[in-house]
């Protein structure tokens, strides 16, 4: 099996990481991820969970404000995606110019959006931007727009299309001109797409892109299978020694991020947030408070083995030292310490119990149990019990500490039976 994996499986993964795309998706939705933060904290502050702060918030006026913070940092993540999907790409292949190209890209983006809106009233208001597609609607679109836009600017750059300007003439304005064809041509193509949806069809690229594959994504992955097979590929990549949070996460984070986006919309609009009203049940709070919890393979089960229980010298050291950053979520010592790569001891927890948690946090979330999750977000360093409070309730941080039981009975026999084989091998070597 170890063959199999490290000979077929670990370098096709690795390829696939190594796509120019993928690698503009991954680190260029980290760009998005402190506007998410900042603002669901703000917006946390404006609805906090106790009613008698929350009503003195309101009535001191504190809660607009919170509030339009957040809807300049949350509800504009399509605008962050597509300006740091760019600027990565245009980065990583060398270009001088990545802002400027990442700002061409924004221009596309926003060409491409819907221009109206419809008013309470029914009337056709025209010429705005309108948040809806600012915020999770737009954000396929904006993946898209970014990738091309950046493939776009490369090409005219490397192409040599671009204008020069003779020796002395200040940086600043050299860079205007040498961006200003790839710029063009980005508009341009932009601008063309746009008028071939207009005058085919009167609508937009990014409606015709929520329909026909935002939504159906969103459904798929926010389903019970969706869950399983997402959980059970990055701990399986994880185990092979890929780092599955990267690539699921580049391939995720924009539909989780989207979903936690609409259950937030839902709540401005004065719904409740529940299944049948539409809420989703799969966000970036999902996999990072359940399915990430402690890091990958939810190891906190075992890391509490090693500190109280482990017999071989080598896990109770490494117990210790890896217990502090396993409460901020972080589990790397553990799984190249152990190590669990690799490891046939540990391949069954690791995989199956992550599969166990995603599947029973979504049925308990289905059927109403603990709640759904708002836009309300914290960092992924945030400790369990107290991150589950935050995002969820009382319920959540239950829930939480829930699994932190079980993971150590689950991950109790497995790692006993690695500790038991590494101390008889320590006394081998003792004798």
């Amino acid at each position: 099996m170890k063959n199999i994996l490290n000979e077929k499986i670990v370098p096709q993964v690795v390829k696939f990481t190594n796509i120019k795309a993928i690698q503009a998706l991954k680190d260029g939705m980290m760009f998005v991820l402190p506007f998410l933060i900042v603002g669901s904290l703000f917006l946390l502050l404006s609805n906090i969970p106790i009613p008698a702060v929350a009503n003195a918030v309101t009535k001191s006026g504190l809660a607009d404000v919170f509030n339009q913070i957040y809807s300049s940092s949350f509800a504009l993540m399509s605008f962050f995606a597509v300006t740091g999907i760019t600027y990565t790409y245009l980065k990583n292949e060398k270009i001088d110019t990545p802002f400027a190209g990442s700002l061409a890209a924004l221009g596309a983006f926003i060409l491409l959006m819907p221009f109206q809106v419809k008013s309470e009233k029914g009337e056709i208001i025209t010429n705005v931007i309108s948040k809806d597609w600012t915020a999770g609607q737009g954000m396929i679109t904006a993946i898209l727009v970014g990738l091309t836009a950046g493939w776009i600017y490369t090409f005219c750059i490397k192409k040599n299309w671009r204008i020069k300007m003779p020796a002395g003439v200040p940086p600043a304005v050299s860079n205007s001109f040498m961006s200003l064809i790839p710029t063009g041509a980005v508009l341009i193509v932009a601008g063309i797409v746009y008028a071939i949806f207009k005058f085919s069809a009167n609508t937009s690229f990014s409606e015709i892109i929520y329909s026909a594959i935002q939504t159906p994504l969103q459904g798929v992955t926010d389903s019970f299978g969706g869950v399983l097979l997402m959980s059970m590929i990055m701990s399986l990549l994880w185990w092979s020694g890929v780092h599955g949070g990267a690539i699921t996460g580049a391939i995720l984070a924009p539909i989780l991020q989207s979903n936690m986006s609409s259950n937030q919309s839902l709540l401005d609009a004065g719904k409740k947030l529940t299944v049948a009203n539409g809420g989703h049940i799969f966000t970036q709070q999902f996999w990072d408070n359940y399915l990430c919890m402690s890091g990958a393979g939810i190891v906190v089960g075992m890391v509490i083995y090693m500190v109280f229980f482990a017999k071989s010298s080598g896990l109770k050291e490494l117990g210790k030292l890896a217990i502090f950053p396993d409460v901020f979520n972080i589990n790397e010592p553990v799984i190249f310490g152990t190590p669990i790569v690799l490891n046939l001891y540990l391949i069954i927890p690791f995989i199956f119990f992550p599969m166990f948690v995603g599947a029973s946090s979504y049925w308990l979330m289905h059927i109403g149990i603990l709640p759904l999750f708002s836009g309300v977000m914290v960092p992924w360093t945030t400790p369990p019990i107290i991150s589950g409070f935050l995002v969820g309730g009382w319920r959540t941080a239950l829930w939480q500490f829930i699994i932190i039981v079980l993971s150590t009975i689950v991950y109790f026999p497995f790692i006993k039976k690695l500790d038991l084989h590494m101390y008889a091998e320590q006394q081998k070597a003792k004798n």
